[in-house]
C-alpha cells in the first residue's frame, strides 16, 4: 500500500493518515447529551498523538484530535438533530487548551503543517455556521488558559464565556513566541468577526500572557465574564436559556455507520459510489462519482428509513473521505480528474426529494452537507478538471463540480464504439443559490462575474439536458471535442499540467478560484492560509534556530532581521 509520509520528531514516518472514527474510538473528546443541550469535553490523552515523539500536553492538539472533533460535529448534526446547544468545555483543571502542539509543528513536514491547518479551518468553520445551517449553537466555556488554537477553537463558536478568576485568559501568542501565526483564522476573526479595534488586536495578538476579565470582555474578545464561584451554574443557565429561545424543528437522528473503502497496493481506493483511480507515473488521480444504485425514495419518510445509505448522503461522505485522503496521504497526486457515470435524470429525483421537503431536518442536512463538501473541493490545493464523457451524470448538484474545478472539458457527438448514453450537462434550481462559495456567491456566478446576465438566462434552462454544443454556448464548459481531437487533447493538456511547478499552480489556482467579494472565509482560506504557508518555510520559524524549533529550550529564535 502506498502510504503518505510525514517528518515527525526529526523522522520520516510513513503512514496513511485515517479520517475515519466514530465514538468508540475517541480517545479525546466526550460528548455528555442532555436533551437539547449537549457537554462536548476536550479532554485530550496526551500518550494519544497521531504520531511518535511528541505529547499532548495541557490539551494540545495534533490532526488526530481534530479528526474527531470534526467526526462529533458531524454527528451531531445527522445523529443528534434534537441538539439545539452545544457547550464545548475542557476536561482537565486550570487549562481549556493550549492549542496545537508545538512538537508536532515542529517536527512535521511542512506539507504536513499547512494541510493540518487546512483542515482545522475548516472543521471550526462547520461549526461555526451551525446555528445558521443547522440552528445549533456552540458556546465555548473557558475556564483556564486558552491559548492559540485553543482561543481559535473559541472565537469559532458563536458565544464565548469567561471565568473571571486569576488563571483563566484567552491569547493569540504565535507570533512573540513562534514566528508563525495563528493558523486556525484566529486574526480574522478578531477582526471581522469580533471587530476588536485594530491597535487593541495589535497589542492582543503581541502579548504571551494574554488578557483577563473584564478587559476581555471590554475588548470584544469573548462575550460574557462570570464569577468564577457561579460560573458552571451560569454556563448551564445560558445553555438553557439559549435552547429555550431556538425554533429548530427536530426529529429523531439518523445513525452514521462505517465508511468502507478498500486501498490498493497502487494506491487506488474503492468506496461504494466513488472510485479513486492513482496513476502514479503521471502523478493523476482520477475521481468517478457513480449515479444511483437504487430508485429515488417514495417519499421523506422512505429517505429516513433509508439513513446513511440513501444515495446523495452516502456519495457526500465518501467524496469527502476521498478528497481528505487524498490531501494528507497523496501529496504528489498533483492533478485530480473528475469524472461522472450514470443516470443524470436518476440524481435529479434523488436531489428532488430533498428539496421537495426543505423543512425536514434530514432533507436540509444532507443539502448543507454538500455545501461542505463542494467548499472543501474549492480549496483543494491540486489541479482540478472535470470530464463531461458519453454516460456522465453531472446533474444539480454533481454539475456544481464542473464549476468548481479549473477547466472542464465535454464529448461533443458520437463516439465510434461507445454506445453511452451522449455526454450532457444539466442544470437544477440548486445550483442558483443553494451551495454558496466562501465568497458568498454561487459557483455560476463566480464563474459569469463579468456577466450577471448568463446567470439570469442560465435559469431558463434549468431540467433541460445540455449537449456539448449547447452546453458550450451557455459557458458551462471549458472546450468541447469530437472523436477525432479528444484523446489527444486531453493527454495533451494533462501532461502539461502535470510538468509545471506544484508551487506556481497552487498560487495560482488559488488566486484564480475566488474571484468577487471578499469574506471572512476567504481571507481565512487565502490571505492567513497563504501567509502561513510562506512563514512555514521560513528559517525564522521553522530553521534549526527558529522559534519553532527552540520552542521550550529557553533559548529565543535566532531571526533575520530584514523585511520582505
Amino acid at each position: 500500500m502506498h502510504a503518505g509520509a510525514a517528518c515527525q520528531g526529526g523522522a520520516l514516518v510513513t503512514k496513511v493518515i485515517d479520517f475515519r472514527t466514530d465514538p468508540s474510538r475517541y480517545r479525546h473528546w466526550r460528548v455528555e447529551y442532555d436533551g437539547d443541550v449537549a457537554n462536548l469535553y476536550m479532554d485530550v490523552d496526551e500518550n494519544g498523538g497521531l504520531f511518535d515523539g511528541y505529547l499532548l500536553k495541557l490539551n494540545s492538539y495534533d490532526l488526530g484530535v481534530d479528526i474527531e472533533l470534526a467526526d462529533i460535529v458531524q454527528r451531531m448534526r445527522f445523529e443528534h438533530p434534537e441538539v439545539k446547544v452545544v457547550v464545548m468545555r475542557s476536561g482537565k483543571d486550570r487549562v481549556f487548551c493550549a492549542g496545537a502542539n508545538i512538537r508536532m509543528l515542529g517536527g512535521a513536514s511542512h506539507a504536513h503543517k499547512v494541510n493540518f491547518c487546512k483542515f482545522t479551518n475548516e472543521t471550526r468553520n462547520t461549526f461555526e455556521a451551525a446555528e445558521v445551517d443547522s440552528g445549533q449553537k456552540y458556546i465555548c466555556a473557558v475556564k483556564g488558559s486558552c491559548a492559540g488554537g485553543g482561543y481559535e477553537l473559541a472565537l469559532a463558536c458563536n458565544y464565548i464565556m469567561l471565568t473571571d478568576d486569576s488563571t483563566s485568559s484567552v491569547a493569540l501568542p504565535e507570533v512573540p513566541l513562534l514566528a508563525v501565526l495563528p493558523g486556525t483564522g484566529g486574526l480574522t476573526r478578531v477582526t471581522d468577526k469580533r471587530k476588536v479595534r485594530r491597535d487593541r488586536a495589535d497589542v492582543f495578538c503581541s502579548i504571551e500572557e494574554g488578557v483577563k476579565g473584564k478587559r476581555a470582555l471590554d475588548w470584544r474578545l469573548v462575550d460574557e465574564v462570570v464569577p468564577n464561584a457561579t460560573f458552571d451554574e451560569t454556563v448551564d443557565q445560558r445553555a438553557k436559556e439559549f435552547a429555550a429561545a431556538s425554533s429548530k424543528p427536530t426529529g429523531k437522528g439518523i445513525a452514521l455507520g462505517p465508511l468502507e473503502r478498500t486501498i490498493a497496493d497502487d494506491g487506488s481506493v474503492t468506496y461504494s459510489l466513488v472510485e479513486v483511480d492513482v496513476e502514479r507515473d503521471s502523478r493523476k488521480v482520477t475521481i468517478t462519482l457513480k449515479g444511483p444504485d437504487a430508485p429515488a425514495p417514495s417519499s421523506i419518510e422512505q429517505l429516513h428509513a433509508q439513513g446513511d445509505q440513501s444515495y446523495l448522503l452516502r456519495l457526500a461522505r465518501e467524496l469527502d473521505d476521498a478528497i481528505l485522503h487524498l490531501r494528507l496521504n497523496e501529496a504528489e497526486l498533483g492533478l485530480v480528474v473528475f469524472r461522472s457515470q450514470g443516470d443524470p435524470e436518476a440524481v435529479l429525483a434523488h436531489e428532488k426529494l430533498l428539496t421537495d421537503n426543505e423543512g425536514d431536518w434530514l432533507a436540509r442536512e444532507i443539502l448543507q452537507f454538500w455545501k461542505r463538501v463542494l467548499k472543501r473541493v474549492d480549496v483543494t490545493s491540486r489541479s482540478l478538471v472535470a470530464l463531461v464523457e458519453h454516460g456522465s451524470c453531472f446533474a444539480g448538484v454533481l454539475a456544481e463540480i464542473l464549476w468548481a474545478v479549473d477547466r472542464s472539458y465535454m464529448m461533443e457527438g458520437e463516439f465510434e464504439g461507445d454506445n453511452r448514453p451522449i455526454a450532457t450537462v444539466t442544470l437544477s434550481d440548486v445550483n442558483f443559490g443553494r451551495f454558496p462559495m466562501a465568497n458568498d456567491l454561487t459557483r455560476l456566478q463566480t464563474r459569469f462575474l463579468g456577466e450577471p446576465g448568463a446567470v439570469e438566462a442560465l435559469k431558463g434552462k434549468i431540467g433541460e439536458p445540455l449537449e456539448a454544443e449547447d452546453a458550450n454556448a451557455a459557458g458551462l464548459v471549458t472546450e468541447i471535442f469530437d472523436d477525432i481531437d479528444w484523446d489527444d487533447e486531453i493527454r495533451i493538456f494533462m501532461e502539461e499540467r502535470a510538468s509545471f511547478s506544484p508551487d506556481a499552480m497552487t498560487a495560482m489556482e488559488a488566486n484564480l478560484r475566488f474571484a468577487g467579494p471578499e469574506t471572512m472565509e476567504t481571507r481565512i482560506f487565502g490571505r492567513l492560509t497563504a501567509w502561513q504557508n510562506w512563514i512555514f518555510q521560513r528559517p525564522n520559524a521553522v530553521g534549526p534556530d527558529g522559534a519553532l524549533k527552540r520552542y521550550g529550550s529557553g533559548v529565543r529564535g535566532d531571526y533575520n532581521m530584514e523585511r520582505v
